[in-house]
């Protein structure tokens, strides 16, 4: 009764559809209904029967043959359908990516009635061809969908009821659907739940068999769930995320984009040789507790344990700082999300320009696309166009031949772009460029050709381009510093970059960095504190200017202290303070004490002088004694001058 009611409504809802070209909300699916849209677009009539033309046998084997990896996948599946399929009286169909039908299995009488609609091996089921249904418009929705009756645009497939789901490969791409169709008469209110389950089973036998080399990790936030279709799965090879599958994206908060571009460290807090010895349980950067499983192969265990068994020497410990101190960056979610944009649109051949304020880390950010990138392997070749004299710039960039000017090297010189060939170019501060040097650049990024000064042949070369600068360009400006035809082709797509003062994982940050320091000694809350109320005018690089200075001198005392902070935060510090006792400023903050156990400190410094103390400071020596006058704990101190 339930069935024919809604048929009657349906029937209904197509009559005033196809007079009027709508139907009141509610009464037919949204993707349906955008389906119908489709179709009356393309010139189709409810009326008219689809022209669908089945295959010869001979294309048909070859259109097997093609698919032969996606249909030995489904084998496990299609048997588990089948046998539902053959107690509700259906069939269970597997089709390709361009709705195209694989493979149909099940009841033998409705396979017959099914054949007048050419619901066959070889029939093409996409929207374009055969109109609303559930293995063609749940290719072009890219999910789930169930097609009852006279849903379907065509009147003659109103026989069927069907639901369909697409089948993704562990890079995320449709590679086929999988679809229960039965008699539009019988209820099938449990079809989809099952073809849900038979496409995870599915995706999950991919994930095994595709990355047998890699750490795969399965998840879910309640432990009944892991190793079931229902569990997310994820694959990182050599500590890069190199597959997730639907359920795994959403567990984790993340989109597709982070495939390729994500490591292990980005996406959870806790450490990768904690789940290569065992542990049952991850912690994600957003705060969630999941439940894990973890399969991993000998060798990867082996490059963890090697990783961790050699004891880095003083002087691989000394670079390993120097490293944290110019390279380290704490991205969140959002700086992440950004990075993997980024990366595959410059894996694609597109040029990014990123922008942001000076010691923002945009060449950090650069080193990290190159990093993830396909071109990896090759070089990241840095060009600062503001620092080359103009009188050199054009040799050091296009390259010269022998003897081409008077001081020439012999053998001459590749230049830069050169080099960069097969890898990255970073040209940083390109508003500095000269113009004319500029139309030079453009030609070479329009023919990816050089040619050296002093003549020779043009030279192919082929790089990943990025460019940056710390302030906003315009083609607008008068004078402009870059010409619209360079600009339009180095700006393909543009980033621009947080300020550290907009971070508000402030704390983070710094905690991240800090402890990226071989062997740093603790970080007193107080100091962190100071770190994170101070504003950063310097951004990273002054971030981490600071935190190396205070590693270096905590390290030779065996403590951090508040004196070896730089001065200008204690001034900022101090001329915040005395800001609010005037009024300039709002309500007190923690910042007040922070001054004031930073004046105590330079005093006791300097054995109570206070003079020297407030020229240290940047402020008055009345400032001191009345700030620390209202210390009791200062009082001794100023009671020796």
């Amino acid at each position: 009764m339930v069935i024919q009611t809604r048929d009657r409504v349906l029937t209904l809802a197509r009559r005033l559809f196809s007079e009027q070209g709508a139907v009141p909300d509610g009464i037919v699916a949204a993707p349906i209904l955008r389906s119908w849209r489709r179709c009356i677009e393309q010139g189709f009539d409810m009326g008219d029967t689809s022209r669908q033309e089945p295959m010869t046998q001979v294309e048909l084997r070859e259109l097997r043959q093609r698919h032969a990896y996606l249909r030995r996948m489904c084998q496990p599946a299609i048997a588990l359908l089948r046998r539902e399929a053959r107690v509700t009286g259906g069939l269970v169909i597997l089709a390709d990516a361009d709705g195209l039908v694989l493979e149909s299995a099940g009841a033998t009488d409705f396979a017959s009635r099914a054949s007048r609609v050419a619901l066959m091996p070889g029939a093409p089921w996409d929207e374009h061809t055969a109109g609303t249904n559930a293995i063609g418009t749940a290719l072009i929705e890219g999910r789930a969908i169930a097609v009852h009756g006279a849903e379907h645009f065509f009147t003659p497939n109103r026989i069927l009821a069907c639901a369909a789901m697409p089948i993704t490969d562990p890079q995320g791409r449709i590679i086929g659907v999988l679809d229960l169709s039965g008699d539009a008469r019988c209820d099938h209110r449990y079809a989809m739940g099952m073809v849900g389950l038979a496409v995870a089973q599915v995706e999950r036998r991919m994930f095994a068999e595709t990355y047998a080399d890699c750490l795969l990790m399965g998840l879910h936030a309640d432990p009944a769930w892991l190793d079931t279709p229902r569990e997310g799965v994820v694959a990182f090879r050599d500590d890069v995320l190199v597959a997730a599958n639907r359920q795994a994206l959403g567990l984790l908060g993340i989109g597709r984009a982070a495939i390729g571009v994500y490591l292990f460290e980005d996406v959870f807090a806790t450490r990768i040789d904690e789940i290569l010895r065992g542990a049952d349980r991850v912690q994600t950067h957003v705060g969630a507790t999941l439940h894990v499983r973890s399969q991993c192969p000998a060798s990867e265990v082996r490059r963890h344990h090697v990783s961790r068994a050699v004891p880095p020497s003083t002087a691989e410990a000394s670079l390993h700082a120097r490293s944290v101190a110019s390279h380290h960056v704490s991205y969140d979610a959002v700086m992440l999300d950004k990075l993997a944009r980024a990366v595959h649109v410059s894996d694609a051949g597109v040029s990014v320009l990123l922008q942001g304020e000076t010691g923002v880390g945009k060449e950090v950010f650069a080193q990290q696309m190159h990093g993830r990138g396909r071109r990896r392997a090759g070089p990241f070749i840095a060009v600062n166009c503001a620092a080359l004299p103009e009188s050199l710039i054009e040799s050091e960039l296009f390259g010269y031949e022998e003897g081409a000017f008077t001081g020439a090297r012999r053998q001459g010189s590749k230049g830069l772009l050169r080099q960069a060939h097969g890898g990255t170019l970073f040209l940083d501060e390109i508003g500095d460029m000269p113009l004319a040097l500029q139309a030079r650049l453009l030609r070479v990024l329009q023919t990816r050709e050089i040619c050296p000064l002093g003549g020779g042949r043009p030279v192919t070369v082929d790089f990943a381009l990025i460019c940056a600068t710390h302030r906003a360009l315009s083609v607008d400006e008068s004078p402009s510093v870059v010409r619209p035809d360079l600009y339009f082709r180095i700006a393909e797509y543009a980033v621009v970059l947080t300020p550290l003062r907009e971070r508000a994982d402030l704390r983070d940050v710094v905690c991240a960095i800090w402890a990226g320091f071989p062997d740093a000694p603790r970080l007193p809350k107080e100091i962190e504190n100071l770190l994170v109320a101070y504003t950063w005018p310097g951004n990273y690089r002054q971030l981490v200017s600071a935190l190396k200075t205070l590693w270096i001198l905590g390290s030779q005392a065996g403590r951090v202290r508040m004196d070896m902070l730089p001065a200008e935060l204690l001034r900022t510090g101090a001329a915040a303070s005395v800001a609010r006792e005037t009024g300039s400023a709002g309500s007190a903050s923690p910042l007040r004490e922070l001054t004031t156990a930073a004046m105590r400190r330079a005093v006791e410094q300097y054995d109570g002088n206070v003079s020297r103390a407030a020229r240290e400071l940047g402020v008055h020596r009345s400032t001191l004694y009345r700030r620390l006058g209202e210390s009791a704990a200062s009082k001794s101190v100023l009671m020796r001058r």
